[in-house]
């Protein structure tokens, strides 16, 4: 990504509306997890530090590119964060219960099919693999150039991908459903250019209580089995054999 994102992230993914949304949604999909747990592409360690206060019992780790980003991971988490590739990644096999990734696939850099195979090796047999994935190559954005992201996916591309990866007991939903029409605006009317603005700000109080709380109601939604047929995102959850 551009360092300026990184400097970004960093600075709100603790309490901005988007990331506490998606932490609880990845946390919920974990379920309860026991053993080590890696957060490949980690950023700069939002999710790590969410992870580690929820389920201290867990042996969370952490592997990402940047070395900036990795040193803050570290500093903001306290857990090993790793710096390195999703496409080579330096642990042994199967030494993960569990793996999650958040937006990476959908990056310049990374090969989906390699980076896939990697998380598939390093996943104990019965370990659990939970990604988050932007959704539909057509709400490619200013906000995607900056992050360098060059693909997004519909949930049955993600099924595929992760069927032919390996993986079975695979799942796929899209979230974030309701703020889709606001996101399309945003996205494709207001900061079509190349030189909009980031989507990662510090939002008034006001506003991302308010958009925190329509995540929640749909979330809850969800969780009754009436899930929104579209949304910004793309939930997959899959198991290694």
């Amino acid at each position: 990504m551009e360092p300026q994102e990184y400097h970004l992230m960093d600075a709100v993914e603790d309490g901005m509306w988007w990331y506490r949304a998606l932490h609880t949604r990845v946390l919920e999909a974990l379920g309860r997890p026991r053993g080590r747990v890696l957060d490949a592409g980690c950023g700069t360690g939002g999710f790590l530090a969410r992870l580690k206060a929820a389920w201290p019992e867990a042996e969370a780790t952490g592997l990402e590119y940047d070395p900036g980003a990795a040193a803050r991971a570290r500093a903001k988490s306290g857990v090993l964060v790793a710096n390195g590739s999703v496409l080579t990644m330096p642990f042994a096999d199967a030494s993960f219960q569990a793996v999650t990734s958040m937006d990476v696939l959908c990056h310049a850099a990374v090969e989906p099919v390699t980076a896939l195979a990697e998380m598939h090796r390093v996943l104990a047999p019965g370990g659990r693999l939970v990604l988050n994935l932007p959704a539909f190559q057509w709400l490619l954005s200013a906000h995607d150039h900056r992050v360098h992201n060059v693909r997004r996916f519909t949930a049955s591309e993600a099924a595929r991908m992760l069927t032919d990866a390996g993986f079975h007991e695979v799942t796929t939903h899209y979230w974030n459903g309701l703020l889709l029409p606001l996101m399309i605006l945003q996205r494709k009317v207001m900061a079509s250019t190349p030189e909009g603005r980031s989507d990662v700000v510090a939002f008034p109080p006001w506003q991302d209580r308010m958009l925190f709380g329509v995540t929640e109601v749909e979330r809850q939604l969800t969780r009754l089995r009436l899930r929104i047929p579209a949304g910004g995102s793309v939930l997959a959850i899959a198991t290694r054999r």
